[in-house]
């Protein structure tokens, strides 16, 4: 190909590396000091994680968050705190290898009873679930107490309502939930193979069992809720006027 007709085939190929491989990084360019000191200020003293999106509208839009949050990561890699992706949202935590210096200071989490977790799990893996799902996965009756610590923990939420006779509740997990297990989103809930790999999942019937891949967005036959219904009260409310 001439000149006068365009780039070489070697020249667009090595754009497209560029674009979206090691060049890419380099393109952005290193964010200014004081967007980064901003940022890490934030984070430090928000008291809780802080989205992309909350950044901007902070640091204004010639910033580019992007370049900030990895300038960031960069710099505090290796160190006693780093720096974090958990729900969607960023913060600032201990090294994972540091965990035993809190051992004595830190108050260890309430269990939870062995009904809430199965139905947290279900929860998390089947979402958008209702209440009588729930029921049909576990094959048990749901007690109102194992929802009602799940909505008081806010590892759960009423997400919406299934388009179905009495447009029954759907329940889904929370951001509360993926900071607590340290998940960047629902993608990364465990699947088959790493269930197998923690001992989780009996290797002779993972054959055949499908682990469910949940989304966050509204199903087909699901609607939103009113404003207001996705708080814990209009559950417990739900509830009460339903004799449950």
């Amino acid at each position: 190909m001439s000149p006068e007709n365009g780039p070489p085939l070697a020249d667009a190929m090595r754009r497209l590396e560029d674009a979206f491989g090691e060049g890419a990084e380099r393109q952005r360019g290193e964010p200014s000091a004081d967007a980064v000191r901003a940022a890490e200020a934030l984070l430090f003293a928000g008291g809780e994680p802080l989205t992309a999106k909350a950044l901007g509208e902070k640091l204004g839009p010639d910033v580019d968050i992007a370049a900030v949050l990895m300038k960031l990561k960069r710099d505090y890699e290796g160190r006693g705190v780093q720096l974090v992706e958990a729900g969607g949202a960023w913060r600032f935590q201990s090294a994972p290898d540091l965990s035993s210096l809190f051992a004595e200071t830190r108050a260890a989490p309430k269990k939870l009873p062995k009904a809430a977790m199965e139905t947290l799990a279900v929860v998390a893996y089947h979402q958008p679930v209702t209440r009588a799902e729930i029921e049909d996965i576990r094959g048990v009756s749901l007690s109102r107490g194992s929802m009602e610590l799940l909505l008081e923990i806010g590892w759960i939420r009423p997400r919406g309502r299934r388009r179905t006779p009495g447009r029954p509740l759907t329940f889904g997990t929370s951001d509360a939930f993926l900071a607590h297990f340290g998940l960047a989103s629902l993608d990364a809930l465990p699947g088959k193979e790493d269930l197998k790999a923690l001992g989780l999942l009996d290797p002779r019937a993972a054959n055949a069992l499908e682990v469910p891949r949940p989304g966050e967005e509204l199903a087909s036959d699901e609607e939103p809720l009113e404003i207001g219904g996705d708080s814990p009260e209009f559950f417990r409310d739900h509830l009460d006027e339903h004799g449950e």
